[in-house]
């Protein structure tokens, strides 16, 4: 296992238990601390024959040491675990760990630990005090104001998500001061905010398909929700709905021949996506009378066969009983607890063709005797000096395109990596799209920073020889296309490893390299749609236009940005591996795999049926004074019920029977809605969210695009600074990194690339080639160089 010789002490509960449990699929050993009775989370809804689903799915793998804060022997033995850890992570919250030091005052003690506090906003700023839950990150992210219909109540994403994915970004953060502590020979204290994850790695509005302009106010500018839900649009079919996602000109005549070549539509004009959209709404009733009467898989299988995107939109109690997880080993029937067997997704990873996820279920309360198996860490003594950025002297060969390639070797470059993005000439890649006039696009100038630009024809022998070389000099290549297209291209692993023993290859897809789904073309809105996450992403009283779908994910980018830091962690996870053993590995992520792990107790409840015990928690939108200005509320229990009713002076409200208890609540919920709005829509959402939050209840505001870019705890935090580009006209908001850390400086931020643009002097720097040689590649069309490629 990749991590095998990482000792993790895991001290935190609830949404952080999932931190962990990345790291002990990838073989940490992971010591979960426990008080006498077990952690409260245990019993945390929804629950399956009295276990919280959610404890056992984020505590597989761990095991359990109980102590107790109060006895003398339990805190000498929780000082031994912590003086021999590699790794402690906690949740910075007063309570049954109160009395042992907290993850900054072991940092402090021990100077090898890397310790990390998981909350919801961070220990100190504005909102420090408040509460969190989903759905308060989702109002507060931005992403609650690009959900749902362009006017009337917004729809919340799933509920999940915004957890899980602060989880990627903490597991993330915590490996990368390991790495550094490896290099330096000192650990560190990361003071994470899973609010500041969520905001940078959601669907982020500074990155990779987010926009600046929408950031800045103006009486001109459009601050409504997106006008076009649809961008990628669905259809209602014989026993269900499909989703198309028609990008390219090819697939474009896929569809048009599919249709039955109207000649209305033979322009190849159409081919362009602006040109078709306007049209669209005409094209869509061709569309909706090809499928209007077929089945969803005969549809998807026509469909894919001409060439044409097109997936099923799929139900999530479905999903991990169908038959391409249970082909590709992504979910197995396994004990959740002891003697209590469901059906599970395995986890993120495969590792050298191997499944790195499930192996043992969550532990029962462990006694305090409860020691490491892992033999501490062995490997090259540190050299580097403290404060130097911890990726310094790795070198990345990047074939990664659009966002999840893209990012994954972004956040190694922010940190100090050399990533040498290769290009053809003929297929650039898709992040570079821009309006016409325009030199580069905001999405690649933030995706590709910290980047080096090299342009390389991978299909001449030529060219598989030049990059060749550059293999056997680098540490990882990342790569995210089709299964099979590396090895079509004569770079499969084996080839890779044949060149470079040591060699990290680090990939994602869409649907995986197995089972049966494994040879689709996949986009996000496609997976999105296969797995079930966009029959989740809907209103609960349904859509306001009776004539419309119900389904309002199509504005998101999800899962691309997780997908990256998920395939980053398994890709540093080899490297930690490489640099131990002296040989590499081959890390594979499904974005489908991905996006139902975010989703995980979701899925196994939905799978479970009947027999779950609901969580009766509700998150409610509220409605605002203003223009179209919403709130959100969460109300996870009877206390938070009064204490709400009476910071809105309302004592009639804590009485009313229909929402007495959690069952009323949601049985009762649009009534519920409704009596709130009668506190809320007389003010205004900031004013809810710091009435609330001061009474004890997890509520904020709706916020959009400008109000991340002014936030009062994102400044204090230092979350994002000015990035320049010299082509571009204006700065752009860029993450600093994934957490603020005591010895790791913020990302650099070395301006992305033009296609080829450092061709010649990593020919000389990398490859040792000279000049006339270089040259000679060049004109040959073997390399290219930037001067081919000047912008206008």
């Amino acid at each position: 296992m990749l991590l095998e010789s990482v000792r993790v002490l895991d001290l935190a509960g609830g949404d952080a238990d999932a931190v962990t449990r990345l790291l002990a699929d990838l073989g940490a050993d992971v010591l979960k601390v426990e008080p006498p009775g077990g952690s409260p989370a245990r019993t945390a809804p929804p629950l399956l024959g009295g276990v919280s689903i959610s404890f056992a799915l984020h505590n597989a793998n761990k095991r359990s040491v109980t102590l107790d804060p109060a006895v003398e022997a339990h805190r000498h033995r929780f000082d031994e675990l912590a003086a021999t850890a590699d790794i402690v992570v906690d949740s910075g919250r007063p309570g049954r760990i109160a009395d042992f030091p907290s993850c900054a005052e072991l940092a402090d003690r021990f100077g090898h630990l890397v310790t990390m506090s998981v909350t919801d906003f961070g220990t100190s700023g504005p909102r420090a005090p408040w509460q969190a839950t989903d759905a308060v990150l989702y109002g507060l992210s931005g992403a609650l104001s690009r959900s749902g219909p362009t006017s009337g109540t917004p729809v919340l994403p799933p509920d999940g998500i915004a957890s899980a994915t602060a989880a990627v970004q903490a597991a993330w953060a915590v490996l990368v001061a390991y790495f550094n502590r490896l290099r330096c020979g000192t650990g560190d204290y990361i003071d994470f905010s899973r609010f500041d994850a969520v905001v940078t790695v959601l669907d982020p509005m500074f990155g990779a398909q987010g926009q600046v302009a929408a950031a800045r106010r103006g009486a001109s500018r459009w601050r409504g929700r997106p006008r076009n839900q649809d961008a990628y649009p669905i259809y209602s079919c014989r026993d269900g709905y499909v989703r198309l996602c028609v990008m390219s000109p090819r697939q474009w005549r896929a569809l048009w021949s599919w249709l039955g070549e109207p000649a209305e539509y033979a322009d190849p004009r159409f081919g362009v996506i602006g040109e078709r959209f306007a049209v669209w709404p005409q094209i869509s009733v061709l569309v909706r009378k090809l499928v209007a009467d077929q089945d969803m898989a005969a549809l998807v299988a026509a469909g894919q066969a001409r060439g044409v995107p097109i997936a099923a939109v799929g139900e999530p109690a479905q999903v991990l009983a169908g038959e391409h997880f249970a082909a590709a080993g992504a979910a197995t029937e396994a004990e959740l607890a002891p003697g209590l067997s469901a059906l599970i997704p395995t986890g993120y990873y495969v590792i050298d063709d191997h499944r790195a996820g499930f192996r043992n279920p969550a532990p029962v309360p462990g006694d305090m005797s409860t020691s490491w198996r892992a033999r501490p860490t062995v490997g090259p003594a540190p050299d580097a000096a403290i404060g130097s950025r911890p990726f310094d002297g790795i070198r990345i060969v990047d074939l990664g395109v659009i966002v999840a390639g893209g990012e994954t070797s972004r956040l190694f470059g922010d940190l100090g990596a050399e990533v040498i993005k290769v290009e053809s000439a003929a297929y650039p890649d898709g992040l570079r799209q821009t309006r016409a006039g325009s030199a580069m696009s905001e999405s690649f100038a933030w995706t590709h920073r910290n980047n080096l630009g090299f342009g390389l024809d991978l299909r001449s022998p030529a060219g598989k020889e030049i990059f060749g070389r550059l293999v056997g000099a680098a540490d990882a290549v990342f790569a995210n296309f089709k299964p099979g297209t590396l090895g079509a291209l004569g770079i499969s692993y084996d080839t890779l490893r044949g060149l470079n023993p040591r060699v990290v290859l680090a990939e994602s897809s869409a649907f995986g390299e197995t089972g049966p789904w494994s040879d689709r073309m996949g986009y996000g809105p496609l997976v999105r749609a296969t797995t079930g996450v966009t029959a989740l992403w809907t209103a609960p009283e349904g859509p306001a236009d009776s004539g419309r779908h119900p389904f309002y994910d199509a504005t998101t980018v999800f899962p691309d940005h997780v997908v990256a830091r998920v395939t980053a962690i398994g890709a540093l996870a080899a490297l930690i591996a490489a640099r131990r053993s002296g040989a590499g590995a081959h890390v594979h992520v499904s974005q489908a795999e991905a996006a139902v792990n975010q989703l995980d107790s979701c899925y196994v409840a939905r799978a479970a049926g009947a027999s779950v015990q609901p969580d009766t928690a509700v998150d409610l939108v509220c409605p605002c004074s203003g223009d179209d200005e919403w709130c959100v509320i969460s109300l996870r229990g009877d206390d938070e019920w009064r204490s709400l009713a009476a910071a809105f002076g309302d004592a009639g409200l804590a009485s009313d029977p229909r929402f007495s208890t959690g069952a009323a609540r949601v049985t009762h919920r649009a009534e519920l809605v409704e009596q709130l709005a009668r506190h809320t829509a007389g003010r205004t959402p900031a004013d809810v969210g710091q009435l609330l939050q001061a009474a004890g209840v997890a509520a904020a505001p709706m916020n959009r695009p400008p109000d991340i870019a002014e936030d009062p705890q994102l400044a204090h935090r230092a979350v994002f600074a000015d990035m320049t580009h010299p082509l571009i006209e204006h700065p752009l908001p860029a993450e600093t990194g994934p957490a603020p850390f005591r010895h790791i400086p913020p990302a650099r931020q070395r301006p992305a690339p033009l296609p080829g643009q450092d061709t010649r002097a990593i020919c000389g720097s990398v490859l040792g080639l000279d000049e006339d040689e270089t040259e000679r590649l060049i004109a040959a069309g073997v390399l290219f160089a930037g001067d081919q490629f000047a912008p206008g």
